[in-house]
Order: C-alpha cells, then structure tokens, then sequence
C-alpha cells in the first residue's frame, strides 16, 4: 500500500533513513478506512485543524493515510521522507547488468516518453479511474544496463529509506511499468513519490513504489515491504487494467 503518502521530510538531513510506522498505527489505519472516502475530507481537515493545518506536524501519521484530493489515500511507511529535486536526485542501476548507471532528473526527462492512462487500484479498496502517467519505460533502462543471463528479477529501493519493492524480469520489461515523472499531466510532486516512481499498471498501487533511488537486477526474486508482511508478491489487478492484454505502444 504504498499508494500516496504522508508529506515530511528534513531537509537538514536528506540522507537519514525514515522511520517505519508502528504496527498499532497501521492497524489504526484499517479502522480509519472503514470510514470511507465520504466522511474522511472533513475528519482529515478536522485533525488538520487541530494539529495547526499541519498534517505533517501529525506523529501518528494518519492524516496522511485519509482520502485527499483527486481520489487517492496518501500513505508512508517512514515517518518522514527527505526531498530530492532536479539538483539533488538520482536514480541507480546496478546488480546483475554490464554497464551500471547513475541517471539525474535530467537525464530521465531527456529520454523518450510513454504516456498511459489506466485506473489505479489500492487493495484496500479505494480506485481512481483514467489517471494518467508518463515516463520512461523500465525495459528501456534495462536494456541500457545490458542484463545479464543469470538476471531473474528486479528490487527497487526508495529514498524514505525503508521501502522496496519486486518484479521478476518479465514482467519488468513489460510495456505498461514505467520509471514515471509525471502524473496526472503534471510533474510528479513529493507527496505522490516525487520526483520519480516506479508504475505498474495491471498490478495494484503498492508495486508502484515511491520516491523511487534504486533499480537493482537479482537473481531472485527479494519480497519487498508489504510482500514481507504477507501481500502478494503477484500483484495482478486483471483484465481490466490490461494484464491479459500488454500494450505494445
């Protein structure tokens, strides 16, 4: 459930590794969903209100796990994430590949786009349909990288210090996974995993790791944060977002 987050960050200490929320807290949020999306605007303003209109004043962290604007519930498993912007970000690939890369925010965006709209679906029920993302696609990179023959699957780390995340090869390579820089026809902001995510559309929204620092080729597959914690490691959502039919363009 990596979906979308709770803004925080230091930016006096950009490289501290977040801290991850407590067992009691995420419980905590499966009682909170049971609100539902209607009643949750106003209960988040309410706590917004009461912690000064500063949901990242919050040290439980649940106002950034309500529903917000645009459909989408905001979630962390670290109680701050650092920022990283233009000047500061960078995304490496290494592991199991011949020629290992470090890429800047600039370096991406001067790679060629695919854009996509598909719906984007939470296991905990929430779904915002026709939401639209760009980026590079992962295969690209991956050939860049030139992988190896023992490649079997990639981790994808993330700069909260605390998330990861799995694809094996194939599914890697897929048309419809992108390294994406923006969403909803705008430049990805921190608080949806700015300024680069992982997205992977046929499968649910916790695959589509935020904050995205690391792209690592492995022989195996590793679980990542919530598969440790017992969610799939196939995370496949259906025909409907277009697992049965790959896109090619």
């Amino acid at each position: 459930m990596n979906p979308d987050v709770h803004e925080g960050g230091d930016a006096d200490h950009p490289e501290e590794r977040g801290t991850p929320v407590g067992r009691r807290v995420f419980l905590g949020t499966l009682a909170l969903g049971a609100l539902g999306v209607v009643a949750a605007p106003p209960l988040q303003r309410g706590l917004e209100g009461f912690l000064g209109g500063a949901a990242d004043k919050d040290p439980t962290g649940l106002t950034g796990l309500l529903p917000n604007g645009g459909g989408f519930r905001y979630y962390s498993v670290a109680s701050s994430v650092p920022r990283r912007n233009a000047d500061t970000y960078r995304l490496k690939v290494d592991g199991l590949v011949d020629h290992p890369a470090t890429y800047t925010l600039a370096d991406l965006r001067a790679l060629p786009q695919t854009r996509m709209v598909r719906d984007v679906q939470c296991v905990t029920g929430w779904r915002v349909p026709d939401t639209p993302f760009e980026g590079v696609r992962l295969s690209r990179l991956l050939d860049a990288a030139g992988v190896r023959p023992t490649a079997r699957a990639i981790r994808f780390t993330c700069f909260d210090g605390t998330y990861s995340e799995s694809l094996t090869l194939a599914q890697a390579r897929r048309a419809d996974v992108l390294v994406a820089l923006r969403m909803q026809d705008k430049d990805l902001g921190h608080s949806h995993g700015g300024p680069v995510r992982l997205y992977v559309a046929p499968m649910y929204f916790y695959k589509s790791a935020k904050w995205l620092s690391g792209i690592t080729v492995t022989d195996e597959v590793r679980p990542g944060y919530w598969e440790e914690r017992g969610y799939d490691v196939d995370a496949w959502v259906g025909r409907s977002n277009g697992r049965d039919d790959e896109p090619t363009s």
